[in-house]
């Protein structure tokens, strides 16, 4: 059985006469899907009573029903029974690293959601492996029965050696390198460091420029209605982070495609909502708008997929076939793929019913999931991942010992704390005056407040660990532990105390890599990610099930964000405070401040 990837199907240019001579009912299909509405993202209409002509991978035709059948008795056929086929889904913005699988595992469940290309931003294992770690998941994504495009990780470290330690450094000259060698590399990822792009940044500017001199597009973040014109100026020409209408609706006049991130309603970055209504509200095009995920963990990403944004955009006011399209044909599109992505090019396609429900997937023309169901053919390739190198699994190196807690104030002062609050993308710079007290605990009872320490785990220096204190976390015992620190990811761990916190970066270390919650010295719940320590290698049904177990232990340990919002406490491009291995950081001043004053 051959291999299904996307190189199964091939290039249009070798395929011409084939496909016209089927077209042309000269040659019989090979797969004929009918009895379908067909919503066609190009009109952005839904048209009853269609089948599609399918041969070598590949939409030949779109005709009415029965025709195939009149002029070939013996052509395959798969019956729609009525439901409404579709080109599938393009994610424009997505971290695979989020979802705590490798590329092939991450398979499964965008094709279970409708889902067929994705465009990734991996600066996560960039950050951890330089550019050894970005070539591991590109050859990772070639055997994947997915189409995964690069955008190449443009910050890393997010933001300078002054700030944070990261075991990754992409240069301009790197970024170049990427491009040159990789046909998949075919835009610069998500610009996050918008601050110094703003002041003109050297080096910021150099690695936009490598992208732009080769013609690739820049993607963007940023906060701020203040940076959009300097932003828009440097050649950034799509963001994600569009979190109200105001900002998108700037966006859009500058010339910034905006993706509508749709996240799970428990999670941080839910901005859908809001940001759409430019569209609902103040009259603006859709035309250069689509929808994207960002970040999903495997539990989320089985049930909230890309489909379940499309449908979250209907809700916000957009038709099904314009919600579609933005799901499907704007994501292409903006990369300028849409000749080889959706409706008379490759056969990737989704039958659903009149939610707008995935019920069978076909990725280039195989059958990949039927009624809600991987079919043999996808399961077989799911069953044969790509493995990564021996010094993956070897990337979390810390000293023998470590302090993770401050010592006790001896006099009154002044605390410089993070304040976390829903939904939890931006971080409060609270100053909290304090009062001597004979220990920590009675400290905490009176302000809300819980120890938090980032520890450098790459092996960078020697061994920092800078120390902070949470305020409103809600931890009401043990620890809490990650090496998905955000964007570093260096090991970020909070507690009630120094033996818990010690407890829980322990098991993090022996599995070299992982999310864990503990509760008086016991290890309640842990998804062990020994790749890079960001990633599994099990399957993504394995992991969401660990997953479940986590975010239980999670909320009755109290805490008052999502895990995936505590590991972006470290992430110093967001405001206003975040916390490295270096110390706290001012955020937009990128400047260091200390824990007591």
């Amino acid at each position: 059985m051959t291999k299904l990837t996307r190189f199964t199907v091939a290039p249009l240019h070798s395929m011409t006469r084939r496909l016209a001579d089927v077209a042309s009912a000269r040659v019989a299909p090979d797969l004929v899907v009918t009895g379908a509405r067909v919503l066609s993202t190009y009109s952005e209409r839904i048209h009853q009573g269609r089948e599609v002509w399918i041969t070598g991978g590949r939409i030949a035709a779109v005709k009415p029903a029965g025709t195939a059948k009149k002029a070939w008795s013996d052509v395959p056929l798969y019956d729609a029974a009525g439901g409404i086929i579709a080109p599938s889904l393009v994610d424009p913005h997505i971290h695979i690293e989020s979802s705590m699988v490798t590329a092939c595992a991450y398979a499964e469940a965008a094709l279970l959601n409708g889902t067929t290309t994705i465009f990734c931003d991996s600066h996560e294992i960039g950050n951890v492996m330089d550019v050894a770690g970005v070539e591991a998941m590109l050859e990772d994504a070639r055997e994947a029965p997915l189409s995964i495009f690069l955008t190449v990780p443009s910050t890393v470290p997010a933001t300078s050696a002054e700030l944070e330690t990261a075991g990754g450094d992409l240069t301009p000259d790197k970024i170049a390198g990427l491009f040159d060698r990789w046909p998949e590399a075919v835009a610069l990822g998500e610009k996050m460091d918008f601050v110094p792009v703003t002041m003109g940044d050297e080096r910021s500017h150099a690695i936009l420029s490598a992208a732009l001199k080769r013609g690739r597009p820049v993607s963007g973040h940023v906060y701020g209605r203040e940076f959009v014109a300097a932003y828009a100026a440097s050649g950034v020409t799509d963001t994600h982070e569009a979190i109200d209408r105001d900002i998108a609706d700037d966006l859009l006049d500058a010339g910034v495609w905006v993706f509508l991130r749709g996240g799970p309603p428990t999670t941080p970055w839910h901005s859908l909502p809001q940001a759409i209504r430019t569209i609902t509200e103040l009259g603006a095009s859709h035309k250069r708008t689509a929808v994207c995920t960002d970040d999903r963990d495997a539990d989320d990403l089985l049930l909230f997929g890309l489909d379940w944004v499309v449908r979250e955009a209907v809700k916000a006011g957009m038709s099904p076939e314009q919600a579609w399209s933005m799901g499907s044909l704007h994501g292409a599109t903006r990369f300028g793929m849409e000749g080889d992505i959706g409706g008379g090019r490759r056969a990737d396609l989704v039958l659903m019913d009149d939610q707008l429900e995935p019920q069978c997937t076909w990725y280039g023309g195989e059958l990949v999931v039927e009624h809600g169901k991987i079919t043999p053919r996808l399961d077989q390739a799911l069953s044969h991942r790509y493995q990564y190198p021996k010094g993956a699994y070897a990337t979390v190196k810390l000293p023998q010992t470590m302090k993770l807690t401050p010592e006790l104030p001896a006099k009154a002062c002044t605390v410089n704390a993070i304040k976390t609050a829903l939904p939890g993308i931006t971080l409060i710079h609270e100053k909290v005056a304090i009062e001597p007290a004979k220990d920590w605990p009675s400290l905490f009872a009176r302000y809300g407040l819980c120890f938090v320490a980032v520890v450098e785990r790459h092996g960078q220096s020697a061994g920092n660990v800078a120390h902070g204190l949470l305020k409103d976390f809600g931890l009401k015992r043990g620890a809490v532990a990650s090496s998905v620190g955000h964007d570093s990811h260096n090991l970020i761990v909070a507690g009630t105390n120094e033996g818990d916190m010690q407890v829980a970066i322990a098991a993090i270390k022996e599995r070299q890599g992982g999310v864990c919650v503990v509760a008086d010295g016991e290890v309640r719940a842990l998804v062990p990610l020994p790749i890079a320590g960001l990633l599994s290698d099990k399957r993504v049904t394995e992991v969401a099930e660990e997953v479940k177990v986590l975010k239980k232990e999670w909320a009755e340990a109290g805490c008052t964000i999502p895990y995936m919002g505590f590991n972006l406490i470290p992430l110093s491009v967001i405001p206003e405070i975040r916390i490295t291995d270096k110390g706290l950081v001012l955020v937009p001043q990128m400047q260091l401040v200390p824990l007591f004053e």
